[in-house]
């Protein structure tokens, strides 16, 4: 059980191309967004559909991966832990962001 105190699995489609940093050590960074989707019935029995938005980061090797698999409208299964930060924006205000840090990620099949 305790490797499932902070585990995260989703199911979503790549929702912009990989945008790649390499650092000074050659430490490669990839940060993307998924779209994950959700229907049901209201009351009235009218089909809701609920998009939710997570922000991915992958390092290393699963980087170097997701830079040479993945762009904008893939299906993947992404496999990792949630991390909160915080920066200061350019006018000096304090920002919060959580991510999705991915340990594994896996490019599903096309419809077509």
């Amino acid at each position: 059980m305790a490797t499932i105190k902070n585990s995260v699995r989703l199911i979503g489609n790549v929702g912009m191309d990989p945008d790649v940093r390499t650092f000074d050590n050659n430490r490669k960074m990839v940060r993307l967004s998924i779209a994950t989707n959700e229907s049901y019935k209201n009351d009235k029995g009218e089909k809701i559909s609920d998009t939710q938005w997570h922000n991915i980061v992958l390092w290393g090797a699963q980087a170097t991966l997701a830079e040479t698999y993945l762009k904008k409208g893939d299906s993947v299964i992404i496999e990792g832990k949630l991390a909160s930060r915080n920066y200061n924006d350019k006018d000096g205000v304090k920002r919060y962001v959580t991510e999705v840090v991915v340990n594994e990620f896996m490019k599903m099949g096309n419809k077509e």
